[in-house]
């Protein structure tokens, strides 16, 4: 069954494109690595919540936009067995990919999927 790594970040809404371009770098290091595919997701529908919602979990500011990204990897080996890759490959450090957007507010985890629906 496939494994899934989701992250939620805030990024500076002028730098969508810094953003995407970081993305398109960065993403293909994964699929090298064995992801199957890598989605980021521009917030464009983030309604504010009465207890918690996406914005507050990740302190963003009112001129940051939510990104909601996710990694859909084969299997939790593969995932491991890659994450442990793309940690050290150079293509993703800082000096050649930096990050335009405060990774310190970034939430994420690992997720097995438990109900699949559709193709």
């Amino acid at each position: 069954m496939s494994y899934i790594d989701g992250f939620v970040i805030a990024v500076p809404t002028a730098n969508k494109e810094k953003f995407i371009d970081h993305a398109r770098r960065g993403d293909s290091v994964f699929l090298d690595y064995g992801a199957l595919r890598v989605l980021e997701c521009w917030g464009d529908d983030v309604p504010a919540g009465k207890v918690t919602d996406f914005r507050r979990a990740v302190q963003a500011k009112d001129d940051e936009t939510v990104v909601f990204s996710w990694i859909e990897w084969p299997d939790k080996a593969t995932r491991d067995a890659g994450m442990a890759k793309v940690m050290k490959d150079p293509r993703l450090s800082p000096e050649n990919n930096p990050m335009p957007f405060d990774g310190a507010r970034m939430i994420y985890g690992g997720f097995a999927p438990v109900v699949v629906v559709g193709k």
